[in-house]
């Protein structure tokens, strides 16, 4: 029967086996069950470790039995037959019911999975299900036996043996691959081709196959992914747009002059790239990333003021209605009447600050519309509004997108397509990235870091509130917060939650869970115990106890927009003290006088999202505080990762920790798609060298000849990424 990778298994493994491993294991054609590795290999002789085994764990282990004893039950009718397993470093306890498996024998080796269990304190499986190896099994002889990620129906060994079937015919094996990785680039690299990789990864004869195999397989997976993002590179690169060169005594002039501080150094430097490649045809495409508090808005208002002066427009795309309403005002007022042209106190030489969002009464939004369609506004600000059909430019020259964790490619392209032809793009994020994420997530983008922040900040000094292990710390706290406010400061208080409303509360327009947050397997402090503090029950023992002589009050995501606008105001202009809120203010919001931060349930949160939250403080003269509130031990993971965010403010260090203690499909967006991610071996962590080598090789061939074109083993590779919605780790950065 001839087979390709597309072939479904239910003509390869027969329906009743292929139905349960589509169902239970995502499996569905013969591509996917190569590509299904194994997650380890026992080894015959060696100690696999049987006494680290976890309660709950479903594992498969190579051991061999010990003893075998069969009894009568006496609460109930039936046999019970115990058996004892080792690997020579540990013992198990296997139990049967009713004579199922009596058959073992002492000394077999065999393979055991289950779900480990626990017994009067001993680890054991219970009806686990078992695989005696014999003299004639010969794929069980082997030094290395794999084992793979299995499901309550599918065991390790039915997926070894359905492997096996696609692996023991090597002329069809050889037909059925196209290696998507060029000769040239394995000769450059060692890489030995993709048919002996997968039979070195299903049935290594030793180690050194394995680690072969591993790094020809790793390779594919970077060169597809870089390979991708260079045709995206590519594609604009040949998109031609519209220089927007600047020119003297234009509006970028006057900003320049009328801003209360000088640039710093990072700032000019980035300026200048901006600038120089602005005035190009070619369409930019940048990333500007920054420590908090680093200048990056100033930067992207001088870009949008040089596109102005060459008679175009500028978008500004902010996560938030807050955030977006704050980005208006503060432009405005720096650009004072060069920002209110048409207006009775505007100066005609200067442009017009629009807001829009989906929020604005109609009247409003009509007129704001308006002003894009003519052109009269230069420079708009708003959210997904902006995304909307009737929203249409004059002229866009250039599009900043604030906070790019918050929105995907798509939206990004959504919002260029609204150009005559491509504009500029230059998209921003507070969170530090490590190297290897800003060259996958974000490797369509070129990018720009500014690491050096404004003279004159007080600083941020952070501590760890145990309040699980001491109590009366959390008094000092809300004593600091008075003293504070005796100064003359203003407290952020942030919880994890909003609190009782009708669709209970749980959320507002904070980021989504991929961007932050603790890692799932990072359980501790208050998860397992109660429900995560809320806002609106915090402000009002707030209220009531520690700070009943403070004015307190309280924003989150579900608020009017009219009373959220409201609440900051009063917040920015010192007529609230203590304003408790959720994540809403991670970005963007901006109050000098702002001092301490109080994180309620800080293990609640992820090491990029508690960063980006304490650099909401010490915007002014002023020293300021951050005290992560939490009931994890000090001694868990949770606890320690705390720590590590409390004992340094260097982003970038933080933005390694973060990719250390989360999942690695979730920095590439898997959990998002809500599919398995192609990116099964390769480590961001790990594999900087060979995704650097690779993003130079895929820019070589997308770039030389007729470009992918050329290489149609890659291309189809690329294709199927892009088609495949697993592939939407891609947009969702």
């Amino acid at each position: 029967m001839a087979i390709s990778m597309d072939t479904p298994l239910t003509r390869v493994l027969g329906p009743k086996t292929a139905k349960v491993m589509a169902e239970q294991l995502a499996l569905h054609t013969v591509r996917d069950l190569l590509r299904h590795y194994p997650r380890r290999y026992a080894r015959r002789g060696e100690m696999t470790r049987l006494d680290g085994l976890e309660v709950g764990d479903r594992v498969t282990v190579l051991a061999q039995v010990k003893s075998v004893s069969t009894r009568r039950m006496q609460q109930r009718r039936g046999t019970l037959t115990e058996v004892t397993v080792g690997d020579g470093a540990g013992s198990m306890r296997l139990v049967f019911f009713n004579n199922r498996h009596a058959h073992l024998d002492v000394g077999e080796w065999g393979l055991f999975a289950g779900t480990v269990g626990l017994w009067r304190g001993d680890k054991q499986f219970s009806h686990p299900d078992c695989h005696i190896i014999t003299g004639d099994d010969d794929d069980w002889a082997r030094a290395l036996v794999p084992l793979y990620p299995a499901s309550k129906d599918v065991s390790s060994w039915v997926i070894q043996k359905s492997v096996k079937l696609l692996l023991d015919d090597a002329h069809s094996l050889e037909q059925l691959l196209d290696d998507p990785i060029p000769a040239t680039v394995r000769e450059r690299h060692g890489l030995v081709d993709l048919a002996t990789a997968l039979r070195q990864k299903h049935r290594p004869e030793n180690q050194e196959q394995v680690d072969s195999a591993d790094e020809r397989l790793k390779w594919d997976e970077a060169l597809v992914l870089q390979a991708t993002l260079a045709a995206r590179r590519r594609a604009a690169a040949l998109e031609p747009g519209i220089a927007r060169p600047g020119r003297r005594g234009g509006l970028l002039d006057a900003v320049d002059a009328a801003l209360p501080f000088s640039l710093t150094d990072g700032q000019r430097e980035v300026g200048e790239e901006l600038a120089a490649e602005l005035a190009r045809e070619q369409p930019m495409n940048r990333l500007l990333q920054g420590e908090v508090g680093s200048g990056k808005t100033v930067v992207a208002l001088r870009a949008m003021a040089q596109v102005v002066d060459a008679g175009g427009q500028a978008a500004l795309l902010a996560p938030t209605e807050v955030l977006a309403a704050q980005h208006a005002r503060s432009l405005a007022a720096i650009l004072g009447p060069l920002g209110r042209a048409g207006e009775l106190d505007g100066d005609p030489e200067g442009t017009r600050v629009t807001l829009l969002t989906g929020s604005q009464k109609a009247a409003v939004r009509r007129e704001a519309r308006a002003a894009v369609a003519d052109g009269s506004a230069g420079i708009v600000v708003g959210t997904h509004a902006l995304l909307q059909e009737g929203v249409e430019f004059a002229d866009l020259g250039l599009v900043v997108v604030d906070e790019q964790h918050r929105f995907g490619v798509e939206q990004r392209d959504a919002l260029r397509a609204k150009g005559t032809r491509p504009p500029h793009v230059l998209v921003m994020t507070a969170t530090p990235i490590p190297r290897t994420v800003a060259m996958t997530v974000y490797g369509d983008l070129e990018t720009s870091t500014l690491r050096q922040l404004p003279a004159g900040r007080g600083g941020v000094s952070s501590s760890v509130v145990p309040v699980g292990e001491k109590p009366a710390w959390l008094d000092r706290a809300w004593a600091r917060v008075r003293e504070e406010v005796a100064a003359g400061r203003q407290i952020y208080v942030v919880c994890p939650r909003i609190g009782d409303l009708e669709d209970g509360g749980k959320g507002d327009d904070g980021p989504d869970d991929a961007d932050g947050a603790p890692p799932p397997e990072e359980k501790g402090g208050t998860s397992d115990k109660r429900p995560p503090l809320a806002v609106l029950d915090v402000a009002e023992g707030l209220r009531a106890g520690p700070l009943s002589a403070l004015r307190v009050e309280v924003l989150h995501g579900r608020m009017p927009p009219e009373e959220k606008e409201a609440r900051m105001r009063a917040f920015a202009a010192a007529e609230v003290d203590v304003l408790v809120a959720t994540t809403v203010v991670e970005v963007g919001v901006d109050v000098p006088n702002a001092t301490v931060m109080v994180v309620m349930d800080a293990d609640r949160f992820g090491v990029s999202q508690l960063h980006q939250l304490r650099g909401r403080v010490a915007r002014g003269k002023h020293a300021g505080l951050c005290l992560l509130v939490t009931e994890a031990p000090s001694t868990s993971p949770t606890g320690q990762r705390l720590a590590a965010v409390a004992a340094t403010t260097d982003g970038f260090a933080l933005a390694r920790l973060d990719l250390e203690t989360r999942r690695e499909g979730d920095v590439l967006g898997a959990a998002q798609s809500g599919r398995r991610s192609n990116v099964k071996l390769l480590s961001l962590l790990d594999d900087e060298a060979l995704i650097a080598e690779a993003r130079v090789e895929a820019t070589t061939l997308v770039e030389q000849g007729r470009g992918l074109a050329d290489h149609p083993e890659l291309a189809a590779a690329v294709a199927a990424l892009a088609l495949d919605e697993r592939a939407t780790y891609l947009e969702k950065a």
